[in-house]
């Protein structure tokens, strides 16, 4: 290699601990008199493109091409300096790397996925633009390094799978199961059934045994627990284990046999938990059903869906009144039930974007989502109660200078909450209090926002939010590897066995698992708001109304009422004032004329550019249908 590359060059200096100058590089270097003329060039060139820094005699590394994570994976737009292609980062404003290996097809302005090596960054892929939601998807995946498919290996393991035995689990096969879950869903891992008994209810909620398929130390086992859940895009899912396992093998679908394990409880009149009972089981589901199909049955009483399910209407009616007793019980204990809608994309055929909804929350997705807690809950507590370490649900309270933004939005609102109630207690009267208000979805979000963000953890903290002292995740195995750890622990249990996990492993895995669950999070984020961005880029000029949702130091986040999107309205554009925004991010106050904007406020904007690429949708406020007068 020339010893007189710029790479060369960079390289000693990120590997020096001080600056040098001329002449300790060219000792370092070993170079000879007559190439010193040469090296006077290339730092020349180095700090000219801003690579170096010059100072004193000495150069220096710029700090922003200083450090870089090799392995890692950074997104940014190509730029040239000097000669030199670099890697402008996009979630990290002014940080640049300087781009190695081939540099054919890059060009300036082109959004590259790469991964950082010594001395910089190597290009995995470049996007002239992210115009289509398949575009968006394998950028999506490149960025966050998500798999494309399962290796030959674990393919293999998985042809390899014999079907289930059926010693030692019970034959639940006449117990009347039914799956409930949206109209897309592909992998049914939960069954519930349901029985009057007396004035109270026998609750079955069986779950697939994936632990049936997947055991531990195989490759399939340890590639499960890498990936560590399921990753739902638009159009598309990258599932945590093969598709022939999770839409078939463990899948309950209807008239299938199927491994589970059933939590069996009885509850009284009041939603107490009178026995309580824990199997292996074989079960087989009678229909599958949909949310709205349920919705039609309980809650609008269509008597053309009744007449269709009419062996199931009586069941449906008794899922009905229990969950409206668990949810008296919920209230009266103390629990934050969120009503914040998520962003329904619905594609065409092509793939392309035809709308995005906002998901209306139904009853009949409160039932399913009170029995999964009611297993979940009552699991938890058997193992707890046992001393036995699992993979826990830990959500601690908020700290409550987190909470200070919301209180300041409470009174701008005139929003006065129970002093006398406290902890989480005092959350949901909150949320009761601004339920069916305009505001309602702004004080769900901020509260949500204040919040601490769960974790698994192997010892039992207890789920603030839920107002539980023992919960953990047992009911979704086949896109959760939390939940199959839950079961193989379960099963040890239940056969008399030492459990599986030492405390290290589950402490290990604990901290892997809650890192991958926040990973999984921010690609479902992202793919949404890239998503909803595309979507706007055919409304670029066109006005609506809106309110603002949250306030950053540079701008105001509003949120469309007729197009569920968010943009940003920058404040320097807003020349009639200068805004200083408070440090909870609720109150922008302009210095001169005293007035501003507080979260809530309704605006009308325009939306003057939706960048893709930038994950920027941007408006210009056209005029506050609300502005008032801050005091202090």
């Amino acid at each position: 290699m020339d010893p007189l590359s710029q790479k060369v060059i960079l390289h000693l200096l990120r590997k020096s601990r001080r600056p040098l100058r001329l002449k300790e590089i060219a000792r370092l270097l070993r170079l000879k008199g007559r190439q010193r003329p040469t090296l006077r060039r290339l730092l020349r060139d180095l700090v000219s493109s801003e690579l170096l820094h010059f100072e004193r005699g000495r150069f220096r590394l710029k700090e922003e091409f200083a450090a870089t994570e090799a392995g890692t994976r950074v997104t940014g737009f190509v730029e040239k300096r000097g000669g030199m292609f670099v890697l402008s980062e996009s979630e990290r404003p002014g940080q640049k790397i300087r781009i190695l290996g081939s540099k054919k097809g890059l060009r300036e302005g082109i959004l590259c996925v790469a991964k950082k090596k010594d001395g910089g960054c190597e290009v995995l892929s470049g996007f002239e633009s992210l115009d289509k939601v398949s575009l968006i998807r394998e950028f999506v995946r490149l960025k966050y390094a998500l798999p494309r498919r399962f290796s030959r290996s674990v393919q293999q393991e998985v042809n390899n799978l014999s079907s289930f035995g059926t010693e030692g689990r019970a034959d639940l096969r006449h117990v009347r199961h039914v799956t409930i879950d949206g109209e897309k869903a592909r992998d049914f891992d939960d069954a519930v059934a349901i029985e009057k008994r007396g004035k109270g209810f026998r609750l079955y909620v069986s779950i697939a045994d994936v632990s049936e398929y997947v055991k531990t130390g195989t490759l399939l086992d340890r590639e499960a627990l890498r990936r560590g859940m399921s990753v739902y895009f638009p159009d598309s899912v990258i599932p945590m284990l093969p598709k022939v396992l999770s839409n078939d093998l463990c899948s309950l679908n209807e008239g299938e046999d199927r491994p589970c394990f059933s939590v069996i409880l009885d509850f009284d009149c009041q939603g107490n938990v009178e026995s309580f009972d824990l199997k292996k089981s074989i079960i087989r589901s009678v229909k599958r059903l949909t949310y709205e199909q349920v919705e039609r049955v309980i809650v609008e009483k269509e008597k053309a869906e009744r007449r269709r399910l009419r062996g199931l209407v009586r069941d449906l009616e008794y899922m009905k009144e229990l969950t409206q007793i668990l949810l008296e019980r919920r209230r009266e204990r103390g629990s934050l039930d969120f009503d914040l809608p998520e962003p329904d994309i619905v594609l065409d055929m092509e793939g392309e974007i035809r709308d995005i909804l906002r998901s209306k929350r139904l009853f009949a997705h409160r039932v399913i989502e009170e029995f999964m807690i009611a297993a979940n809950r009552k699991v938890a507590e058997f193992l707890s109660e046992r001393g036995i370490r699992a993979l826990f649900r830990v959500h601690e309270e908020p700290d409550k200078e987190k909470l200070m933004g919301l209180e300041r939005l409470l009174r701008g609102l005139s929003v006065r909450p129970n002093t006398h109630l406290r902890g989480v207690k005092r959350l949901q009267a909150i949320l009761e209090q601004v339920k069916g208000r305009p505001y309602e979805f702004i004080v769900n979000k901020m509260l949500l926002r204040s919040m601490k963000q769960a974790r698994y953890e192997s010892t039992d903290k207890g789920h603030f939010g839920l107002g539980l002292t023992s919960y953990l995740h047992f009911t979704s195995p086949i896109r959760r590897y939390p939940d199959l750890v839950c079961h193989r622990i379960l099963e040890s249990v239940l056969s008399n066995r030492p459990t599986p996990y030492s405390e290290e492993e589950l402490a290990r895995m604990s901290s892997h698992l809650s890192e991958r669950e926040r990973m999984v999070m921010e690609v479902e984020r992202e793919i949404e708001d890239r998503v909803r961005i595309l979507f706007m880029k055919r409304r670029v000029g066109e006005e609506y109304a809106g309110m603002i949702t949250h306030i950053a130091p540079f701008g105001l986040f509003v949120e469309l009422f007729d197009v569920f999107v968010e943009g940003v309205v920058l404040f320097s554009e807003l020349v009639d004032d200068y805004y200083v925004v408070d440090k909870d991010g609720v109150v922008a106050r302009g210095r001169r004329r005293k007035k501003g904007f507080q979260v809530g406020d309704a605006v009308r904007v325009r939306v003057i550019s939706a960048d893709v690429e930038r994950r920027l949708l941007r408006f210009s406020l056209l005029r506050p249908l609300t502005m008032y007068p801050l005091s202090g």
